[in-house]
């Protein structure tokens, strides 16, 4: 008896061994994939954020570990990823100057129906993307799809249309400076937004960047004013609620887009915007535009400008997605503050514009808010990606064992 008992002691010690070695296992695997988001207030603060950033910033230990551990922050933030953001959100800025530029000149050469203008980006949108989509998915699985969520993209599509409608219908109302302003307002509405659609929530840092990022703004309109490139307003009231108004819808707009491209395939979204976008202001500009369609003018000039418009927005709406996945819709537009620099460097070689020097230190001030925005990444920007396809494309997945996914975390 005396001999069985210290065997059956060791024997109880490693089966102890090997539950505590196996229970770290699943603690450290509950940490890494299972670790909750923080609260509101958590993130905001910098407290509990695991998910949210593995080197902190140390604060309260004197100047000489503070400034060690924001060496150890800049390191993490320059990542392929961040460039990788960093270079689309200029890239779509840029995007946004060549519409406003072609709109310009659309409206130069007396051509200026808005909801047209945009009905051939739709179609286009539909024209590429749905097809696609039924060859991914199968007749079936996209019948089925449009049954159960095409509802929900009626309501993306509709709100679309209808932003980009009113911020041009404000454009002749009310003055620039005061649409300049109040387009900014679309960068806090789409985090508000996003706040309740996709569970953002923001540290403090990201705030103060969007912050850095309006203040530089704010910088080009003063220099607008102070050299006077502002134009009189017709119905200023009415202007300034209607682009208070479309810049609320593009935020709606780019949360409920990278809400769902965060779920479904891109090709699904962007189909499903381009089919209903083209449905929605097809029959919009029917009904606003229809009178004027003989009395524009239609010539060589117009028509060249109408396709660079149509193939920049084509080339908008496909990278936009991609860089929800990638970073965020917020900071998506904080972005695209910068297109207003992309249309100074126009004006400076084609129509000969003299810049004021804020323009050089509001530049690098919307990038500063960038970079500041980018150092706490939130927890959606890498790990709550969770792209299902449907019918023929997902049995191809499932029997493959896995799905190539634009800007998952291989970037």
């Amino acid at each position: 008896m005396t001999s069985v008992r210290p065997t059956f002691e060791h024997q109880s010690s490693d089966l102890d061994l090997k539950q505590s070695q196996s229970a770290s296992r699943d603690h450290d695997n509950l940490d890494e994939s299972t670790t909750p988001t923080p609260g509101v207030w958590a993130t905001f603060l910098g407290t509990g954020r695991e998910k949210l950033a593995k080197d902190p910033i140390v604060w309260h230990d004197g100047a000489g570990p503070l400034f060690s551990s924001v060496l150890v922050r800049a390191k993490t933030i320059f990542t392929k990823r961040f460039l990788a953001c960093l270079i689309a959100g200029q890239a779509l800025s840029m995007a946004i100057t060549g519409t406003s530029v072609l709109t310009t000149e659309l409206n130069t050469n007396g051509w200026s129906l808005p909801c047209t203008q945009t009905l051939f980006m739709y179609f286009l949108l539909n024209c590429i993307y749905t097809p696609f989509t039924i060859y991914k998915y199968g007749w079936r699985a996209y019948g089925k799809m449009l049954v159960t969520d095409g509802y929900k993209y009626i309501f993306l599509a509709a709100v679309d249309v209808e932003a980009n409608f009113l911020v041009v219908k404000a454009y002749g109302y009310t003055d620039l400076l005061s649409c300049m302003l109040l387009d900014a307002w679309a960068t806090p509405a789409c985090m508000i937004f996003a706040f309740f659609f996709v569970k953002a929530r923001y540290h403090w840092t990201q705030v103060l960047g969007v912050l850095i990022a309006i203040a530089g703004l704010g910088l080009l309109v003063t220099s607008d004013f102070l050299t006077d490139k502002n134009y009189p307003a017709e119905n200023k009231v009415l202007g300034d609620w209607l682009m208070i108004i479309g810049a609320t819808g593009y935020g709606l707009s780019n949360s409920l887009e990278e809400m769902f491209v965060r779920k479904r395939p891109l090709y699904e979204v962007v189909g499903q915007m381009g089919f209903w976008g083209s449905i929605i202001n097809g029959i919009q500009g029917s009904a606003l535009e229809h009178h004027l369609y003989h009395e524009i003018t239609w010539n060589g000039t117009t028509v060249g400008y109408l396709l660079g418009y149509t193939f920049v927005m084509l080339f908008l709406y496909t990278l936009a997605p991609i860089l929800y996945r990638l970073s965020s819709s917020p900071f998506y537009n904080l972005s695209i503050l910068t297109s207003d620099f992309y249309g100074l460097a126009i004006g400076l070689t084609v129509f000969g514009y003299a810049p004021y020097w804020l323009y050089f230190v509001a530049y690098p001030l919307v990038l500063s808010g960038l970079v500041v925005y980018f150092m706490v990444a939130r927890p959606e920007a890498t790990s709550d990606l969770k792209v299902v396809a449907r019918g023929n494309q997902l049995e191809r997945e499932e029997r493959s064992g896995k799905a190539n996914v634009i800007g998952d975390a291989r970037i």
